[in-house]
């Protein structure tokens, strides 16, 4: 019983992480209906910032991340413009040719930057927690707290502000939204500084707890592709619901079958899913 609640925990930690990744690239699928094969690196990206600002500039974790994130957002912008903009109007094989390019781009510049080798961001919340007899460390406490905390800001924001209801609108209609004045070029920009912001914050919670590597993040945009491809392309209760499914089958099969079974339960799910719901689990019609 100890072993499960122990590995409870870190499979909500971990689908955390992935719920936050997973949203943006939601956001940018049903913004833009591509998928950005470049998201990996963003996330990695976002991890070396932080440990940046952490670690070589010495401001606070918190701090930390919260910087990194608008780095990161600004960087979000700036691809949408030189990357995804230029093409709008090119078949949907153009973006993702360009995303791996981009995605080559950002691996080569962190190597150039923090070099090949591992890099390790230590932990400043230290100590853990007896819960039922498990020792849960204070760091995917506060992971699972600020993805919670994160996730339900975000909800505010999509359904309640003007903004967030400019991009629901988007993802629903891009044409009549168009006629009612609203811009799906800035909705584009909006959309990405957000989905690379989530990223990083994603990035920099989960940090102290893994290494850090200029391809740290080529994994986690395999299991992000199959977490919206079980929730349903552009359905962010479909990335949330996945993110945790996927993250607690992942540790349980890693816990209770093996390693290897664990990593490749995403790609199990991925075929399960297209064979059995191509759509995915809350897929919405989506006007174009």
């Amino acid at each position: 019983m100890t072993l499960f609640i122990q590995q409870l925990f870190d499979g909500l930690a971990l689908g955390g992480v992935y719920c936050l990744a997973a949203i943006g690239l939601t956001l940018i699928f049903g913004v833009l209906r591509i998928p950005n094969l470049a998201h990996g690196a963003l996330y990695m990206l976002g991890a070396y910032v932080t440990y940046f600002f952490l670690v070589t500039v010495g401001v606070p974790y918190v701090a930390a991340i919260g910087l990194a994130a608008v780095v990161l957002a600004l960087l979000g912008v700036l691809m949408e413009r030189l990357v995804f903009h230029p093409l709008r109007n090119a078949p949907h094989t153009h973006h993702m040719i360009a995303a791996v390019g981009a995605m080559f781009f950002f691996q080569a510049v962190a190597q150039a930057l923090w070099g090949a080798d591992f890099r390790r961001m230590e932990s400043p919340i230290s100590g853990s927690v007896t819960i039922l007899g498990a020792q849960i460390s204070w760091q995917r406490i506060v992971i699972v707290g600020t993805a919670v905390v994160v996730l339900g800001l975000l909800t505010w924001f999509v359904k309640r502000s003007i903004h967030g209801q400019t991009i629901e609108a988007i993802e629903q209609d891009r044409t009549g939204s168009s006629l009612v004045g609203i811009s799906p070029s800035r909705v584009s920009m909006l959309t990405f500084g957000l989905a690379a912001a989530l990223a990083t914050v994603a990035a920099g919670l989960v940090a102290p707890i893994n290494l850090l590597s200029p391809t740290m993040g080529d994994a986690l945009s395999l299991k992000v592709f199959a977490i919206i491809i079980l929730g349903g392309l552009g359905s962010l209760p479909g990335a949330v619901v996945g993110g945790f499914a996927l993250a607690l089958a992942e540790v349980m099969t890693s816990t209770y079958v093996s390693a290897a079974a664990g990593e490749g339960i995403a790609f199990v799910v991925i075929v399960l899913v297209l064979a059995i719901r191509p759509t995915g689990l809350f897929a919405r019609a989506v006007q174009r």
